[in-house]
């Protein structure tokens, strides 16, 4: 349930990702953030809330945690799900490059 409302965010910011303008991970970082400033309305929000925990100091850094082990877990699933994510997008950006595209001498290029 959790896993399905992260990955609706993740395709609703799928052409950034694909611009290499974002990652997954900052992705998965901002949605947290922003559910866990705002007040809970939905069962996703609501187990966020309870199982996840935000540290903020003044000068913007964060950290997110879990609150339990249940916390943890789920945390654990979400930056998986972010990275395998990243890793599809990587592997659909290599499908049609050849090994001289990764060379900057312009003999193997032909």
């Amino acid at each position: 349930m959790i896993l399905k409302e992260f990955a609706k965010y993740l395709q609703k910011h799928n052409d950034d990702l694909v611009n290499n303008k974002t990652t997954a991970t900052k992705l998965l970082c901002k949605w947290l953030r922003h559910i866990i400033h705002k007040h809970p309305r939905s069962n996703v929000e609501k187990i966020i809330h309870c199982e996840i925990m935000l540290a903020e100091n003044n000068k913007g850094d964060f950290l997110l945690v879990g609150k339990s082990e249940s916390g943890r877990t789920l945390m654990n699933a979400l930056n998986n799900f972010a990275m395998s994510y990243e890793n599809y997008i990587m592997s659909r950006w290599l499908e049609d490059k050849k090994p001289h595209h990764f060379t900057n001498r312009p003999e193997e290029q032909n």
